[in-house]
């Protein structure tokens, strides 16, 4: 059954590297300003979802729609660009330019990949710095920065692409605690501002705070998906409790 209203719509996936299978059948609809968070074990898969959603891993078989993109049959690089606008992705590790200032990091992909106007770019690039309280460092290096300010420029970066979906994957993992909550309360905005948001996270009380949705994946499966309310304080499945027992 098709979802209409869905933004993002994935259908029996899977995935395997060799003989081991990282999904196993992996359904998931996202409707359009839901913000959804993927949760569980390493090894279950989580990311991997993030990745074969933006095509930069090709399924073996299901389905994936993004927008108007049949994700699955994008076979060339040139077939993904306009599905590179419509959905950014920010990594854990930050993966900003070395040799680029924090505004050039912003603005290189507006201006290569869109070829977007430089001074329409940098204009909105410095506005972004600013919505993630940086723009004193647009000038900054990335060695000058901070784990925690390197991931928000990153985010930056992604929203300059004026994507309509951004998938966040394990961003504060590589952060010490003190820099986390900036990173969050930067996402957390973009939750509040109606921007789709896909995270796959550790953080657990971010996750019943933000997210509309929350599932658990064991296995390369989706044992649970439910309201935080009701995953967090009423899980149904026994592998999702006993997780929650370990992280809670």
């Amino acid at each position: 059954m098709t979802h209409p209203e869905a933004l993002i719509e994935i259908k029996d996936i899977h995935k395997s590297f060799g003989k081991f299978n990282v999904l196993n059948g992996i359904d998931l609809t996202v409707r359009k300003g839901e913000a959804v968070c993927i949760i569980g074990p390493s090894g279950s898969g989580k990311s991997t979802i993030l990745r074969c959603m933006n095509g930069l891993m090709p399924i073996d078989r299901g389905t994936i729609r993004v927008g108007q993109h049949q994700v699955h049959s994008l076979k060339t690089e040139k077939a993904m660009r306009p599905l590179r606008h419509q959905v950014a992705m920010v990594f854990q590790q930050y993966n900003l330019f070395p040799h680029k200032t924090a505004l050039e990091n912003v603005m290189m992909a507006p201006i290569q990949v869109l070829g977007h106007d430089r001074a329409e770019v940098e204009d909105r690039a410095r506005k972004l710095l600013d919505k993630v309280r940086l723009g004193h460092k647009a000038d900054s290096y990335p060695g000058q920065l901070s784990g925690g300010q390197q991931q928000r420029v990153a985010i930056a970066r992604a929203l300059a692409m004026q994507p309509d979906v951004i998938l966040f994957d394990e961003v504060t993992a590589a952060l010490d605690p003190e820099t986390v909550k900036d990173v969050l309360f930067n996402i957390r905005e973009l939750v509040e501002e109606g921007l789709t948001c896909v995270l796959v996270t550790h953080e657990m009380g971010f996750a019943r705070e933000v997210s509309h949705h929350v599932c658990f994946t064991d296995h390369g499966k989706i044992v649970e998906d439910a309201p935080p309310a009701e995953f967090f304080a009423n899980p149904r499945d026994p592998r999702t409790r006993e997780f929650l027992g370990q992280v809670l």
